[in-house]
């Protein structure tokens, strides 16, 4: 990027809408959206994607669907989707994406808070959930069906997508300018999409998110990156989650970019390869198990190969850590390093399809600082950053030019971060969000008199503006004797270890911190095949004295760096994977700490005995 018109002024006045409309008329021809899916991988022009989401609004208009109305979908990312999502937004009503792992519990919760007159279904699998709690949703009229296959017969509320669209068509067609018109007034100002908070400490909070924040930020982030128009993605996480929302909806929208929708994020590693993406956004999960994948790659490399590549991995990171620390790399140290990186490392990015990467970035939760620098010996720097569904996503990043290891950077433009007296960070500025949605469809701010927002996190800010992510307020442990200890530092220290899937530090009003620790069921398999020790299964292997060694080790590693009163003294080795479908995580990865402690309470229990 090259002009050095400022964010707020080349945020200023735009909308989805208006920058979509400039995306049809001035790269009507350029792709827009590519389905991973479906057989030829289909590829939809700008010019069609707005035609597209043109006539499925006149479609939903004609369901009933009017300004301040939300609509709900549950489906994977698709082409679909982002044009259902863009469609309700053009007739100025609040789309908002629920997680496909919700319960039907929590879909009669969001159902009936929202109050939405219209659900968006992918297909049998989310039906099926809904199903369950259809006669309790009362302002629930219509339920569109995405695949044809899946609509129940007989009389209800039930309508294809297909059908939707063919109704919206000829409606287009008969009247062309009444899409022009619906969406003629809507402001920056006004609401663009919702989002539903993941519900770790309570019931989810509808977060309303106005089409000044996803501007802002998209151009905020845009030129921090330096990223040039029409970067291409992968959209392959949920787009219930403000990060994947800006980096495969609004960013691509505000610079004409080409996404990549991919339905079952499982099959990453595959899309990488065919896409080439550059920009590439994955929470510390992918990359942990990325990182941990390519190790166990290593184990079947001949010797000689395998040396090579640890000692270019070691040589890069070496040049990375001397920058992180704000030293300048010798001369001949980056001739090495150049000459490494092309001849050893380059065919692997090549391999991997990373090699065309402009950013990569990491958020959602902490990145495991040895994660950060076996990738950095790739040649890929992951710029971690930090934010919330309140705050549009990334308040903070660390870019290519500026960029703290073990930090989440520094704010991004015209925003502000300051951390109060207990510690909480705040934030002021245009990505803060409208606010909370109330049960009567009102729109209540969350901010105090002087404009600030309460994350709800605990961190530092060091004297160059880095910001570092400490512990979540609520999560904080206050141990019998009254020390507060941070869970997750214990917790990303664990982590590090590619055995350790997941972790959870406990030890609110006991007298010392132990540990529940998650085999890592994906990484285990091959780190047994390379100890030569006969894989059975999980469970059994979990037993096995090399592998509670090896998890011994990971403790006293973790031990080591941890104040005295922060360091486990017993733990619990846990077989069973963590997931979003059995309850411990919620659908970002997050642990749900409360659910965890009441599964768990036995064994918690003889850990104090």
């Amino acid at each position: 990027m090259t002009s050095q018109t400022s964010v707020a002024d080349r945020a200023n006045g735009q909308t989805i809408v208006k920058l979509l409309r400039r995306n049809a008329e001035q790269y009507a021809d350029l792709p827009a959206l590519t389905s991973l899916d479906a057989e030829g991988e289909p590829t939809l022009t700008w010019g069609q994607v707005r035609h597209e989401v043109a006539v499925l609004s006149r479609g939903l208009a004609d369901l009933g669907l009017t300004r301040g109305d939300r609509m709900l979908i549950m489906a994977p990312s698709s082409p679909d989707h982002l044009i259902a999502d863009l469609a309700a937004v053009h007739l100025a009503a609040i789309p908002c994406t629920a997680y496909a792992t919700l319960s039907p519990d929590q879909i009669r919760f969001v159902a009936r808070h929202s109050a939405a007159p219209i659900v968006v279904l992918q297909g049998t699998n989310e039906l099926k959930r809904w199903e369950q709690v259809l006669d309790d949703l009362p302002t629930l009229r219509h339920i569109v069906m995405v695949e044809s296959e899946a609509l129940p017969t007989g009389d209800g509320p039930f309508v294809s997508l297909e059908d939707l669209r063919r109704r919206g068509a000829e409606l287009h067609e008969a009247d062309p300018e009444a899409f022009e018109r619906a969406q003629a007034d809507i402001q920056p100002s006004d609401p663009l999409s919702m989002i539903y908070t993941s519900g770790t400490t309570g019931e989810p909070k509808g977060v309303v998110l106005s089409h000044s924040n996803a501007v802002h930020e998209s151009y905020a982030i845009q030129t921090l990156h330096e990223m040039p128009m029409h970067l291409e993605n992968i959209a392959y996480l949920p787009l219930a989650h403000i990060a994947e929302r800006q980096v495969s909806i609004y960013l691509p929208i505000t610079m004409a970019g080409h996404v990549h929708t991919l339905a079952d994020a499982s099959g990453i590693v595959g899309a990488l390869a065919r896409v080439h993406p550059q920009g590439f956004f994955a929470v510390p999960r992918v990359w942990e198990k990325m990182v941990a994948g390519l190790k166990n790659m290593l184990a079947s490399v001949p010797e000689d190969g395998r040396t090579a590549l640890l000692q270019a991995n070691e040589l890069l990171q070496k040049g990375y850590k001397l920058r992180d620390a704000g030293e300048e790399v010798p001369a001949d140290l980056a001739g090495k390093i150049a000459e490494t990186d092309r001849t050893v490392l380059a065919p692997i990015r090549q391999m991997l399809g990373l090699d065309k990467l402009i950013f990569c970035s990491s958020g959602a939760a902490a990145l495991p600082l040895e994660v950060l620098y076996f990738i950095a010996g790739l040649g890929l720097e992951i710029h971690e950053v930090w934010g919330l569904s309140e705050t549009t996503g990334a308040v903070t990043a660390n870019s290519a030019k500026a960029f703290r290891a073990g930090t989440v950077g520094r704010p991004v433009a015209d925003t502000e971060v300051k951390r109060a007296e207990d510690g909480e960070l705040l934030v002021r500025g245009p990505l803060v969000f409208l606010g909370y949605l109330q049960e009567d469809g009102s729109i209540k701010p969350a901010v105090d008199d002087e404009g600030w927002y309460a994350t709800g996190d605990i961190g530092e800010i060091d004297a160059d503006g880095f910001v570092r992510i400490t512990d979540r307020k609520k999560e904080l442990i206050i141990t019998s004797g009254g020390k507060n200890i941070a869970p997750t530092r214990i917790e990303g220290l664990l982590k590090e270890h590619p055995l350790i899937g997941q972790a959870v530090a406990i030890g609110n009003d006991r007298p010392y911190v132990t540990a529940l620790i998650v085999l890592d069921d994906e990484i285990l398999p091959g780190w047994a095949a390379a100890q030569g020790i006969e894989f059975t299964d999980v469970p059994t292997l979990s037993g096995h004295a090399a592998v509670r060694e090896e998890i011994e080790r990971a403790v006293e590693s973790a031990n080591s760096r941890l104040a005295r009163v922060e360091q486990i003294k017993r733990y619990e080795l846990i077989a069973k994977p963590w997931t979003p479908e059995s309850g411990e995580l919620t659908p970002t990865l997050k642990l749900k700490r409360r659910i965890i402690n009441d599964r768990y309470a036995e064994q918690i229990t003889t850990l104090y005995s």
